[in-house]
């Protein structure tokens, strides 16, 4: 989970704004690849984009799932016994 700064909502758009530029040159070249690659940065920025737009009442932007896996610590094994 991220939180951006809110004001670094321009440049967070004109990152949006150039993704899109990239992706329609890459898929006019044939980029499959690249398509994709840049496909999963735009959802990215976008979603932060949504939560700066989803500031809570109290100022603190909300947190975003962003898609990636959340890594906790694994659960603590117990001998079988209880004696």
């Amino acid at each position: 989970m991220l939180q951006i700064d809110p004001q670094q909502r321009p440049r967070l758009i004109e990152i949006i704004r150039n993704l899109r530029e990239r992706i329609t040159e890459a898929r006019a070249n044939g980029w499959l690849g690249e398509v994709e690659g840049l496909q999963v940065s735009l959802n990215a920025a976008m979603a932060k984009l949504t939560s700066l737009n989803r500031t809570s009442a109290d100022g603190r932007p909300q947190l975003v799932d962003l898609g990636m896996p959340l890594f906790t610590d694994p659960p603590a094994h117990h001998s079988g016994s209880t004696t």
